[in-house]
């Protein structure tokens, strides 16, 4: 979906495709069959943009044959889709019955991670609409803090230095400039907008910038005035923006705000969990570690990172960070110039929610996510964008 902001540029907004589980290049294409174009139908467009996820072995599958990469960019053509960012935060797995800290690796200290990333950004060079030249991706916020010291710290600087260089190549060569973005994360070494800052600084390329994924900033009680007005005064690039909600609970000394936050508490994914104290944030690097005991303080809300449906709050007494969301948004493209012209909804976690709120269908999942996007579309044009044919 495009828009026109009134400054004139276009804005993109699409949905990750990290939540249609799919290792493969025929798995991908099969995604565009059974779920994406399903999606652009449901809304009724003739175009619909998606922030594909490719995993390790679809991305090689691409970017060492011509006619694997041509055929995917007809297949997206054919069903009236396109593609102007790429999810390059998770290498391998994802859909898999335990991600968990997994989802960390490999890190920017791994060559395996700058391999990766530029074979991403070869692929987006290919797949961009004619009319597009400026594409993104998404990435690690270095890696998860526990393994991480000064060593691995400046290997993963000179990675992302490398990575820079062969953005500013990749761009040479096809005239299509693709930009990386940091995207922090609860427990990583870069788990604020504000943790950014220092190594993108350091790193000092114009290629290489943040992601803010709008769950993630909630999570750590960022506010998003501050937190951009920082990106700003630095000078760190919003390259992109992840459009999604963490899971709030106001009062999580109740008994029943308690038995409530359980039911988010699943095997899959980690749902790192914050409260705020005198003394700082307060943190377990799951939602069943805060529940357990007295892990976690309970004089002040939790939140979890648990990407809870945009359109759909979770049943008192709980409720999401939607306006934590609707706050960051009107910075980001309600200014006089957009901070960022790529906006992605993400909501991976559809099978995670507790049974009784996870589509059964194909179809439920469809008009779930649509249902998201006509919400992040109402947003938009509330704002003064123009969505364009």
């Amino acid at each position: 979906m495009r828009f026109r902001h009134p400054d004139g540029s276009t804005v993109h907004l699409a949905y990750c495709t990290n939540v249609h589980p799919a290792e493969t290049l025929d798995g991908v294409l099969a995604q565009l069959r059974d779920h994406c174009e399903p999606v652009r139908r449901r809304l009724g467009r003739d175009r619909l943009g998606i922030g594909l996820w490719l995993a390790k072995d679809a991305a090689h599958a691409l970017v060492t044959d011509p006619s694997a990469l041509r055929k995917l960019r007809t297949e997206l053509d054919r069903r009236g889709l396109e593609v102007v960012t790429l999810n390059g935060f998770p290498y391998e797995g994802f859909g898999a019955e335990e991600v968990k800290y997994r989802v960390y690796k490999p890190d920017w200290a791994d060559p395996e991670r700058l391999d990766h990333t530029t074979a991403l950004a070869r692929v987006l060079a290919g797949l961009l609409p004619d009319d597009v030249t400026d594409g993104t991706i998404s990435t690690l916020p270095l890696a998860w803090r526990t393994v991480y010291d000064e060593e691995r710290a400046e290997t993963a600087r000179t990675a992302l230095g490398t990575l820079g260089e062969r953005l500013d190549a990749i761009e040479e060569l096809t005239g299509r400039s693709i930009r990386v973005g940091l995207e922090p994360e609860p427990g990583c070494v870069v788990e604020t907008t504000r943790d950014a800052i220092a190594p993108l600084t350091a790193i000092g390329h114009d290629r290489i910038g943040i992601c803010v994924d709008t769950c993630h900033l909630a999570t750590s009680f960022e506010d998003p005035h501050i937190a951009f007005d920082d990106l700003t005064e630095a000078r760190v690039p919003v390259v992109k923006s992840q459009l999604s909600a963490a899971l709030h609970a106001e009062h999580p000394h109740l008994p029943e705000v308690r038995e409530a936050l359980a039911a988010f508490a699943e095997p899959r994914f980690l749902h790192q969990t914050r409260t705020p104290t005198a003394a700082g944030l307060r943190a377990t690097d799951d939602l069943d570690e805060a529940l357990a005991g007295h892990a976690l303080p309970d004089a002040s809300p939790w939140r979890a990172h648990f990407h809870v449906p945009l359109h759909a709050a979770p049943a008192a007494p709980l409720a999401s960070t939607l306006p934590v969301l609707k706050s960051a948004l009107t910075r980001l493209v309600g200014g006089p110039a957009p901070l960022t012209r790529h906006l992605e909804v993400e909501t991976y976690t559809w099978q995670a929610l507790p049974p009784e709120l996870r589509p059964r269908s194909r179809t439920q999942l469809a008009e779930g996510i649509a249902a998201e996007l006509t919400l992040a579309r109402d947003l938009l044009t509330d704002l003064g964008l123009k969505e364009l044919p």
